[in-house]
């Protein structure tokens, strides 16, 4: 926590509220104590000593923890910046597993504050999906001026691509890859390099009669750290064949993988749920632009989740207004997922894949005190976030006089 921050944080007693843990017990009606940036208690009824603690009335309300869309571009692909604003794909080579999307994300870009109102209050910001291997992945908070100050975890995977994208690109510019085949290729090649460079490193370190440095590789370097599966593989793979090779390649190297987008991960759930393998499927609020996405249905979370897949929804922003977050989970639970699942979806299971899940994700004693105070069920689309709180201060109220929310100083 930035020292400017920490100045802002005060004691503060959500009283009277529907508690939603999404770790633990429900609390129909609980008391949520937050002290230095953290949860200090969660305790059922009102009747408590609060002194020292600024008590806020909640009765009536649902208190849930912000929640987390683990695939987005925000901040790489502003809004309403056109190509100025668009960094999100370093399209000059196949392999670019060395740029980070950290570098090129401005905290000042109007989706911070769309998802703060649609209750997300963290988001994991990838490089693009047009090269085979498109480079290092964010967890970052929403509310910040300084994104240094904003990071949860960096880098918290590697981008990859499979399937139409890299396909595409790649075979307008007549060169590799421009099939599917050539994709996977390239990604093996590049895994072989790692390997190599490791090793050879190795050695050079363990050679004392060598009187010189070892030449560093960015691009291999971040290989390694898959590889050592110090950060997961992050595939992006819609069709059920681009998702087995996916899962192929990740078996023949070891990594940890995580399929991103997953459109037709039902028709191979079993096979991903042995492996413990998960999907943060979507976006799921688009027509059928390509043909890769003939499958996509709003029954397909369900189906995957039905099948012990741990599942998280995106929005895949811009691609569906992040602040829709919640809304995909809602007509995911029309449409045949269990509502606690959604919820999940939306929270923890996100949390864990981008290895922050000690920290957000849950309401849990001593795990950091981003909330939302919900109006309603956020699962009702009529019910909307009226107080966040980030690391325990309170960053965005909703004024119903005026009809509009109300955003803290930065």
């Amino acid at each position: 926590m930035s020292d400017s921050l920490e100045e802002k944080v005060e004691k503060i007693a959500i009283v009277g509220a529907r508690i939603v843990p999404i770790e633990g017990e429900v609390l129909e009606v609980g008391t949520v104590l937050i002290e230095g940036g953290v949860v200090r208690g969660i305790v059922e009824g009102i009747d408590l000593d609060l002194d020292g603690f600024r008590s806020i009335d909640a009765s009536g309300k649902w208190v849930l923890p912000g929640f987390i869309d683990a695939h987005t571009h925000v901040g790489i692909h502003e809004e309403a910046n056109g190509w100025a604003g668009n960094d999100t794909n370093e399209m000059t080579d196949p392999v670019t597993a060395h740029v980070r999307a950290l570098d090129a994300i401005d905290p000042y870009d109007l989706a911070f504050k769309d998802a703060i109102e649609g209750g997300v209050l963290v988001v994991n910001v990838n490089p693009g999906s047009g090269n085979p291997i498109g480079g290092q992945t964010v967890a970052l908070r929403c509310f910040g001026k300084i994104i240094d100050d904003m990071v949860l975890r960096q880098p918290s995977g590697l981008k990859s691509a499979l399937g139409e994208n890299p396909k595409r690109v790649y075979g307008e510019k007549k060169q590799t890859p421009s099939t599917r085949l050539g994709t996977a290729a390239v990604i093996r090649e590049a895994f072989i390099k790692a390997q190599n460079y490791e090793r050879n490193k190795v050695r050079a370190e363990a050679d004392s009669s060598v009187d010189k440095g070892f030449d560093r590789d960015l691009k291999l370097e971040s290989l390694s750290m898959v590889l050592k599966r110090e950060i997961p593989w992050r595939q992006h793979s819609h069709r059920a064949d681009d998702i087995m090779t996916a899962v192929r390649i990740a078996e023949e190297f070891g990594y940890e993988l995580v399929i991103d987008h997953g459109t037709e991960a039902y028709l191979v759930a079993e096979r991903l749920a042995e492996r413990n393998i998960p999907v943060i499927i979507g976006p799921l609020f688009t027509s059928r632009s390509k043909v890769e996405l003939r499958n996509r249905s709003l029954r397909n979370p369900g189906r995957l989740a039905s099948k012990g897949v741990t599942i998280a929804l995106t929005t895949d922003h811009p691609v569906v207004p992040i602040h829709f977050l919640v809304y995909e989970a809602a007509l995911a639970v029309k449409e045949g997922l269990d509502p606690d699942a959604a919820l999940r979806a939306i929270t923890i299971n996100p949390a864990k894949i981008l290895g922050i899940d000690d920290r957000v994700g849950s309401i849990e004693l001593g795990k950091d005190a981003d909330i939302c105070v919900w109006s309603g069920n956020p699962l009702d689309v009529m019910q909307r976030v009226e107080l966040a709180f980030s690391l325990g201060r309170q960053i965005y109220s909703y004024d119903y006089g005026k009809a509009q929310g109300v955003f803290a100083e930065l």
